[in-house]
């Protein structure tokens, strides 16, 4: 069965997310893609860094800037395996992305907890693409640290 370009895209993050588990980082991985063509791949580098801010959404949106020479992705989809925290939406929202899918929701510290919209207004949102296999990496990481 043929798959989507949702689906394409999200297993290049879910590939990131697998990086961030090896190295012990909680398991998020995301790709920020433009005219079909992944330009920025990212993970985890908290606990690598020692850096709160190195979530995957803040490398892939810094990754992503470089290569496009300028501070807005406009014409970019950001793919990311766990709904971005408010730091990460609101950096999204910076960014004026024009598109986030996300994979699993996150119900502890997910950007949709918080009244009031982080993201830019013309920032369309995708959620619960390839939900099943984004959720289970990270229930798997955090019931190996209990």
């Amino acid at each position: 069965m043929a798959k989507t370009k949702k689906e394409v895209f999200m297993k290049a993050a879910l590939a990131e997310a697998d990086k961030a588990f090896n190295k012990q980082e909680v398991p998020v991985g995301a790709v920020v893609v433009y005219n079909d063509t992944i330009i920025a791949r990212a993970h985890n580098l908290t606990e690598t860094l020692k850096d709160p801010t190195a979530h995957a959404e803040m490398q892939a949106i810094t990754a992503a800037t470089s290569w496009l020479g300028g501070k807005y992705l406009t014409g970019c989809t950001i793919y990311v395996t766990l709904e971005p925290c408010a730091m990460c939406a609101g950096a999204i929202g910076w960014s004026q992305a024009t598109a986030l899918v996300y994979g699993a929701s996150d119900e502890q510290k997910g950007f949709t907890r918080i009244s009031g919209s982080l993201l830019h207004p013309k920032t369309k949102v995708v959620s619960g693409i390839m939900e099943k296999e984004c959720s289970v990496l990270v229930v798997k990481f955090f019931k190996s640290r209990r």
